[in-house]
């Protein structure tokens, strides 16, 4: 009889753990709805930025959009900025990054990301995220008090989108959804 039981207990364990991982991997119907809410949140993120580097943005507003645009990425992320005039790439967090930007010597700064896509599939990690990549060109342009333009560049950069498999209660039960995060923004090149 104990083995009777010992074998049954294995069976659905065996069987139980099956269908965990299957409700971990991504069916092409949820894969195509995570693909789009990733390009979503890179959107909502080119429009907060657009709105943070505004100068005519007021500041209580921008600190508002910096709060919501936060809420797009991992903890630790960091972004990328680069130069013509110097050729180096500096990395900051999501939050410096920002308030950087708010701070831009430029009486007019213009922001525009296009050529959204992605690069790389989502590929599954042994922790059961998946990790992809989006490309984005963005086209920047800061102009001085005459409306004069002083500075244009084209950056191409990667985003890593994280998915996970998370858990939320609602009404007493337990459901399961998958998030996008957005990761580290690398910068690829910078052109004129």
């Amino acid at each position: 009889m104990r083995k009777i039981t010992a074998i049954f207990a294995f069976i659905f364990c065996l069987f139980s753990g099956y269908a965990l991982k299957a409700q971990d991997d991504l069916s092409p119907e949820r894969k195509q709805a995570i693909d789009s809410l990733a390009l979503e949140k890179v959107r909502d993120l080119s429009k907060y930025i657009s709105i943070i580097g505004n100068k005519s943005t007021p500041w209580s507003e921008a600190n508002r959009v910096i709060d919501r645009a936060e809420e797009l990425f991992m903890q630790g992320a960091e972004m990328g900025v680069s130069s013509l005039f110097s050729g180096d790439i500096n990395y900051y967090n999501v939050r410096q990054y920002f308030e950087r930007l708010m701070r831009l010597n430029y009486d007019r700064v213009e922001i525009e990301w296009y050529k959204i896509e992605y690069v790389s599939d989502l590929q599954r990690q042994p922790d059961g995220t998946y990790v992809g990549v989006i490309t984005i060109f963005q086209k920047f342009k800061g102009y001085d008090k005459e409306g004069v333009l002083v500075y244009e560049d084209t950056t191409k950069k990667d985003i890593t989108v994280y998915v996970k498999r998370k858990e939320t209660q609602i009404g007493g039960r337990l459901i399961g959804f998958w998030d996008v995060l957005l990761g580290d923004i690398r910068v690829k090149e910078t052109r004129r």
